[in-house]
Protein backbone atom coordinates (compact mmCIF):
# COMPACT_ATOMS: atom_id res chain seq x y z
CA UNK A 1 0.00 0.00 0.00
CA UNK A 2 1.23 3.47 -0.87
CA UNK A 3 0.59 6.81 0.77
CA UNK A 4 -0.99 8.24 -2.39
CA UNK A 5 -4.64 9.28 -2.02
CA UNK A 6 -4.76 8.03 1.55
CA UNK A 7 -7.73 9.17 3.59
CA UNK A 8 -7.61 9.75 7.32
CA UNK A 9 -10.73 7.66 7.93
CA UNK A 10 -13.25 5.38 6.26
CA UNK A 11 -16.53 4.82 8.15
CA UNK A 12 -18.39 1.63 7.26
CA UNK A 13 -22.12 1.84 7.91
CA UNK A 14 -24.58 4.73 7.82
CA UNK A 15 -26.68 4.09 10.91
CA UNK A 16 -26.67 6.30 14.02
CA UNK A 17 -23.13 5.17 14.91
CA UNK A 18 -21.74 5.93 11.46
CA UNK A 19 -23.51 9.27 11.12
CA UNK A 20 -22.38 10.32 14.58
CA UNK A 21 -18.82 9.32 13.69
CA UNK A 22 -19.03 11.35 10.48
CA UNK A 23 -20.25 14.42 12.37
CA UNK A 24 -17.39 14.21 14.85
CA UNK A 25 -14.86 13.41 12.12
CA UNK A 26 -15.92 16.52 10.20
CA UNK A 27 -15.61 18.66 13.32
CA UNK A 28 -12.10 17.25 13.81
CA UNK A 29 -11.32 18.18 10.18
CA UNK A 30 -10.48 14.60 9.20
CA UNK A 31 -10.47 13.57 5.54
CA UNK A 32 -13.16 10.90 5.74
CA UNK A 33 -15.84 9.09 3.78
CA UNK A 34 -18.84 7.07 4.95
CA UNK A 35 -19.85 3.92 3.05
CA UNK A 36 -23.43 2.61 3.25
CA UNK A 37 -24.58 -0.42 1.27
CA UNK A 38 -28.37 -0.06 1.34
CA UNK A 39 -30.08 2.90 3.01
CA UNK A 40 -28.68 5.54 5.33
CA UNK A 41 -30.01 4.82 8.80
CA UNK A 42 -30.05 1.04 8.53
CA UNK A 43 -32.61 -0.69 10.75
CA UNK A 44 -33.57 2.55 12.48
CA UNK A 45 -35.45 3.98 9.49
CA UNK A 46 -38.12 1.26 9.78
CA UNK A 47 -38.77 2.01 13.46
CA UNK A 48 -42.18 3.65 13.76
CA UNK A 49 -42.05 5.00 17.32
CA UNK A 50 -39.04 6.33 19.21
CA UNK A 51 -39.71 7.78 22.65
CA UNK A 52 -36.38 7.27 24.40
CA UNK A 53 -33.98 9.50 22.44
CA UNK A 54 -33.29 12.46 24.75
CA UNK A 55 -34.44 15.81 23.45
CA UNK A 56 -36.45 14.31 20.58
CA UNK A 57 -39.68 12.95 22.08
CA UNK A 58 -42.31 11.09 20.06
CA UNK A 59 -40.46 10.72 16.78
CA UNK A 60 -39.89 7.95 14.27
CA UNK A 61 -36.73 6.41 12.85
CA UNK A 62 -36.92 8.06 9.43
CA UNK A 63 -37.33 11.54 10.90
CA UNK A 64 -34.49 11.09 13.38
CA UNK A 65 -32.08 9.66 10.81
CA UNK A 66 -32.98 12.33 8.27
CA UNK A 67 -31.98 14.99 10.81
CA UNK A 68 -28.71 13.17 11.57
CA UNK A 69 -27.87 12.81 7.88
CA UNK A 70 -28.62 16.45 7.11
CA UNK A 71 -26.47 17.54 10.04
CA UNK A 72 -23.55 15.40 8.84
CA UNK A 73 -23.86 16.61 5.25
CA UNK A 74 -24.23 20.23 6.31
CA UNK A 75 -20.86 19.85 8.01
CA UNK A 76 -19.40 18.52 4.74
CA UNK A 77 -19.57 14.76 5.29
CA UNK A 78 -19.27 12.57 2.19
CA UNK A 79 -21.65 9.60 2.03
CA UNK A 80 -21.09 7.02 -0.70
CA UNK A 81 -23.61 4.28 -1.42
CA UNK A 82 -21.26 1.33 -1.80
CA UNK A 83 -20.92 -1.99 0.00
CA UNK A 84 -17.66 -2.60 1.87
CA UNK A 85 -16.79 -6.21 1.04
CA UNK A 86 -13.40 -6.58 2.71
CA UNK A 87 -11.03 -4.75 5.04
CA UNK A 88 -7.31 -5.49 4.63
CA UNK A 89 -4.60 -4.25 6.99
CA UNK A 90 -0.92 -3.84 6.08
CA UNK A 91 0.98 -4.25 9.34
CA UNK A 92 4.15 -2.77 7.82
CA UNK A 93 2.65 0.56 6.72
CA UNK A 94 -0.23 0.51 9.19
CA UNK A 95 -2.65 1.39 6.39
CA UNK A 96 -5.97 -0.23 5.55
CA UNK A 97 -7.68 -1.03 2.28
CA UNK A 98 -11.47 -1.00 2.27
CA UNK A 99 -12.60 -2.83 -0.85
CA UNK A 100 -15.99 -2.33 -2.51
CA UNK A 101 -17.34 -3.73 -5.81
CA UNK A 102 -16.46 -0.44 -7.47
CA UNK A 103 -13.29 0.77 -5.79
CA UNK A 104 -10.57 0.31 -3.18
CA UNK A 105 -10.11 3.01 -0.56
CA UNK A 106 -6.79 3.35 1.23
CA UNK A 107 -7.05 4.85 4.69
CA UNK A 108 -5.11 5.37 7.90
CA UNK A 109 -8.04 4.33 10.09
CA UNK A 110 -11.39 2.56 9.89
CA UNK A 111 -14.52 2.76 12.03
CA UNK A 112 -16.76 -0.26 11.39
CA UNK A 113 -20.41 0.49 12.18
CA UNK A 114 -22.03 -2.34 10.25
CA UNK A 115 -24.58 -3.14 12.93
CA UNK A 116 -26.32 -6.49 13.08
CA UNK A 117 -28.98 -8.34 11.07
CA UNK A 118 -31.91 -10.42 12.36
CA UNK A 119 -31.06 -13.91 13.60
CA UNK A 120 -33.19 -16.73 12.22
CA UNK A 121 -35.10 -19.02 14.56
CA UNK A 122 -34.30 -22.18 12.61
CA UNK A 123 -37.75 -23.77 12.28
CA UNK A 124 -38.83 -25.80 9.24
CA UNK A 125 -40.17 -23.61 6.45
CA UNK A 126 -38.59 -20.40 7.78
CA UNK A 127 -36.59 -19.69 4.63
CA UNK A 128 -39.37 -20.81 2.28
CA UNK A 129 -41.94 -18.46 3.79
CA UNK A 130 -39.69 -15.46 4.51
CA UNK A 131 -41.54 -12.54 2.96
CA UNK A 132 -44.66 -14.68 2.55
CA UNK A 133 -45.77 -15.21 6.11
CA UNK A 134 -42.50 -15.08 8.03
CA UNK A 135 -41.13 -11.64 8.84
CA UNK A 136 -38.41 -9.98 10.92
CA UNK A 137 -39.92 -6.49 10.92
CA UNK A 138 -43.31 -5.66 12.43
CA UNK A 139 -43.12 -2.07 11.19
CA UNK A 140 -42.54 -3.25 7.62
CA UNK A 141 -45.11 -6.03 7.45
CA UNK A 142 -47.59 -5.59 10.30
CA UNK A 143 -50.20 -3.93 8.08
CA UNK A 144 -50.49 -7.11 5.98
CA UNK A 145 -51.94 -8.97 8.96
CA UNK A 146 -54.83 -6.67 9.76
CA UNK A 147 -57.52 -8.72 11.48
CA UNK A 148 -55.45 -11.92 11.39
CA UNK A 149 -53.61 -14.09 13.92
CA UNK A 150 -49.86 -13.60 14.28
CA UNK A 151 -47.18 -15.31 16.31
CA UNK A 152 -44.17 -13.50 17.73
CA UNK A 153 -41.11 -15.60 18.57
CA UNK A 154 -38.92 -14.28 21.40
CA UNK A 155 -39.09 -12.96 24.94
CA UNK A 156 -36.69 -10.02 24.94
CA UNK A 157 -37.32 -6.28 24.60
CA UNK A 158 -37.48 -6.32 20.80
CA UNK A 159 -39.96 -9.20 20.68
CA UNK A 160 -42.23 -7.62 23.29
CA UNK A 161 -42.12 -4.16 21.73
CA UNK A 162 -42.81 -5.54 18.26
CA UNK A 163 -45.65 -7.68 19.63
CA UNK A 164 -47.25 -4.57 21.11
CA UNK A 165 -46.90 -2.80 17.78
CA UNK A 166 -48.58 -5.72 16.01
CA UNK A 167 -51.66 -5.38 18.23
CA UNK A 168 -52.52 -2.31 16.15
CA UNK A 169 -53.22 -4.59 13.20
CA UNK A 170 -53.61 -8.23 14.20
CA UNK A 171 -56.73 -9.66 15.77
CA UNK A 172 -54.66 -11.81 18.14
CA UNK A 173 -50.92 -11.87 18.96
CA UNK A 174 -49.43 -15.01 20.48
CA UNK A 175 -45.96 -14.44 21.95
CA UNK A 176 -44.08 -17.74 21.83
CA UNK A 177 -41.36 -17.97 24.49
CA UNK A 178 -39.21 -21.10 24.75
CA UNK A 179 -38.35 -20.40 28.40
CA UNK A 180 -40.64 -19.88 31.41
CA UNK A 181 -40.16 -16.10 31.61
CA UNK A 182 -39.77 -12.91 29.60
CA UNK A 183 -36.36 -11.26 29.36
CA UNK A 184 -37.80 -7.84 28.54
CA UNK A 185 -37.58 -4.84 30.84
CA UNK A 186 -40.25 -4.86 33.54
CA UNK A 187 -42.26 -1.94 32.11
CA UNK A 188 -42.39 -3.49 28.65
CA UNK A 189 -43.29 -6.93 30.01
CA UNK A 190 -46.08 -5.45 32.13
CA UNK A 191 -47.57 -3.60 29.17
CA UNK A 192 -47.49 -6.79 27.12
CA UNK A 193 -49.10 -8.90 29.84
CA UNK A 194 -51.92 -6.38 30.27
CA UNK A 195 -52.77 -6.08 26.57
CA UNK A 196 -56.04 -7.95 25.88
CA UNK A 197 -54.93 -8.93 22.36
CA UNK A 198 -51.79 -10.69 23.61
CA UNK A 199 -51.44 -14.31 24.71
CA UNK A 200 -48.00 -15.28 26.09
CA UNK A 201 -47.18 -18.94 25.59
CA UNK A 202 -44.26 -19.90 27.81
CA UNK A 203 -42.19 -23.08 27.41
CA UNK A 204 -43.30 -23.28 23.79
CA UNK A 205 -41.43 -23.29 20.47
CA UNK A 206 -42.46 -23.07 16.82
CA UNK A 207 -40.88 -26.02 15.04
CA UNK A 208 -42.36 -25.59 11.57
CA UNK A 209 -44.66 -23.65 9.26
CA UNK A 210 -46.40 -24.68 6.05
CA UNK A 211 -48.97 -23.61 3.52
CA UNK A 212 -49.62 -23.20 -0.17
CA UNK A 213 -49.54 -19.66 -1.51
CA UNK A 214 -49.68 -18.29 2.04
CA UNK A 215 -48.68 -19.53 5.47
CA UNK A 216 -51.63 -21.43 6.95
CA UNK A 217 -50.16 -24.01 9.34
CA UNK A 218 -47.96 -23.51 12.40
CA UNK A 219 -46.50 -26.50 14.25
CA UNK A 220 -45.61 -25.89 17.89
CA UNK A 221 -43.88 -27.91 20.59
CA UNK A 222 -44.58 -28.00 24.30
CA UNK A 223 -41.06 -27.74 25.69
CA UNK A 224 -42.09 -29.41 28.94
CA UNK A 225 -43.60 -32.58 27.47
CA UNK A 226 -42.06 -32.57 24.00
CA UNK A 227 -45.51 -32.91 22.42
CA UNK A 228 -46.04 -31.24 19.03
CA UNK A 229 -49.32 -29.99 17.63
CA UNK A 230 -50.62 -27.98 14.65
CA UNK A 231 -52.68 -24.81 14.49
CA UNK A 232 -54.31 -24.09 11.13
CA UNK A 233 -55.65 -20.91 9.51
CA UNK A 234 -56.97 -22.05 6.13
CA UNK A 235 -58.99 -18.89 5.59
CA UNK A 236 -56.80 -15.82 5.37
CA UNK A 237 -53.61 -17.38 6.70
CA UNK A 238 -51.47 -16.15 9.59
CA UNK A 239 -48.07 -14.61 10.22
CA UNK A 240 -44.93 -15.43 12.18
CA UNK A 241 -42.61 -12.63 13.33
CA UNK A 242 -39.14 -13.64 14.52
CA UNK A 243 -37.23 -11.60 17.12
CA UNK A 244 -34.59 -13.90 18.61
CA UNK A 245 -31.56 -11.65 18.50
CA UNK A 246 -29.25 -10.33 15.85
CA UNK A 247 -26.11 -11.41 14.00
CA UNK A 248 -23.34 -8.79 14.06
CA UNK A 249 -21.72 -7.82 10.76
CA UNK A 250 -18.26 -8.73 12.01
CA UNK A 251 -17.28 -11.13 9.19
CA UNK A 252 -15.91 -8.13 7.31
CA UNK A 253 -13.23 -7.80 9.99
CA UNK A 254 -12.26 -11.47 10.22
CA UNK A 255 -8.67 -11.92 11.32
CA UNK A 256 -8.38 -8.31 12.47
CA UNK A 257 -10.50 -8.31 15.63
CA UNK A 258 -11.39 -10.43 18.62
CA UNK A 259 -15.04 -11.51 18.82
CA UNK A 260 -17.11 -13.05 21.60
CA UNK A 261 -19.11 -16.27 21.40
CA UNK A 262 -21.96 -14.45 19.64
CA UNK A 263 -19.71 -12.80 17.06
CA UNK A 264 -19.75 -9.31 18.56
CA UNK A 265 -16.46 -7.42 18.30
CA UNK A 266 -14.51 -6.90 21.50
CA UNK A 267 -13.34 -3.29 21.88
CA UNK A 268 -12.12 -1.09 24.71
CA UNK A 269 -13.78 2.05 26.05
CA UNK A 270 -12.20 4.06 23.21
CA UNK A 271 -13.85 1.68 20.69
CA UNK A 272 -10.40 0.41 19.71
CA UNK A 273 -10.00 -3.20 18.56
CA UNK A 274 -7.03 -5.56 18.55
CA UNK A 275 -5.73 -3.94 15.33
CA UNK A 276 -4.26 -0.45 15.76
CA UNK A 277 -6.27 2.09 13.79
CA UNK A 278 -9.36 -0.12 13.55
CA UNK A 279 -12.36 0.96 15.64
CA UNK A 280 -15.95 -0.23 15.95
CA UNK A 281 -19.16 1.50 17.00
CA UNK A 282 -22.79 0.58 17.45
CA UNK A 283 -24.49 -2.80 17.43
CA UNK A 284 -21.49 -4.60 15.93
CA UNK A 285 -19.60 -4.40 19.21
CA UNK A 286 -19.89 -6.24 22.52
CA UNK A 287 -21.92 -4.04 24.86
CA UNK A 288 -24.66 -4.27 27.51
CA UNK A 289 -27.21 -2.03 25.75
CA UNK A 290 -27.94 -1.68 22.03
CA UNK A 291 -30.00 1.45 21.47
CA UNK A 292 -29.89 4.43 19.10
CA UNK A 293 -28.40 6.65 21.79
CA UNK A 294 -25.61 4.19 22.64
CA UNK A 295 -24.79 3.76 18.94
CA UNK A 296 -24.52 7.53 18.51
CA UNK A 297 -22.34 7.72 21.61
CA UNK A 298 -20.07 4.96 20.28
CA UNK A 299 -19.66 6.82 16.99
CA UNK A 300 -18.68 10.03 18.75
CA UNK A 301 -16.14 8.21 20.92
CA UNK A 302 -14.70 6.27 17.98
CA UNK A 303 -14.19 9.38 15.82
CA UNK A 304 -12.61 11.23 18.73
CA UNK A 305 -10.31 8.25 19.32
CA UNK A 306 -9.35 8.26 15.64
CA UNK A 307 -8.48 11.94 15.85
CA UNK A 308 -6.22 11.29 18.84
CA UNK A 309 -4.66 8.25 17.12
CA UNK A 310 -3.77 10.43 14.14
CA UNK A 311 -2.16 13.01 16.41
CA UNK A 312 -5.04 15.48 16.55
CA UNK A 313 -6.56 15.06 20.02
CA UNK A 314 -9.93 16.68 20.55
CA UNK A 315 -10.46 18.65 23.71
CA UNK A 316 -13.29 17.38 25.91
Amino acid sequence: MTNENVRDLVIIGGGPAGLSAAIYAQRAMLDNVLLEQEAVGGQVIITSDIDNYPGVPHTDGFTLIDAMQRQAEDLGATIVMENAEKVVHDSESGLFEVRTPKSTLTTKTVIACGGASPRKAGFDGEDKFTGHGVSYCATCDGMFYRGKKVYVIGGGNSACEEALFLTRFADKVDVVVRKDHLRAQAAVAKELEENPKVNIRFLTSIVGVDGDRMLTTVTLRDNTTGETYEERYDEGGCGVFVFVGRVPASQLLEGLVEVDESGYVVADERMATATPGLYVAGDIRQKPLRQIITAASDGAIAATSVSAYLGHPVEG
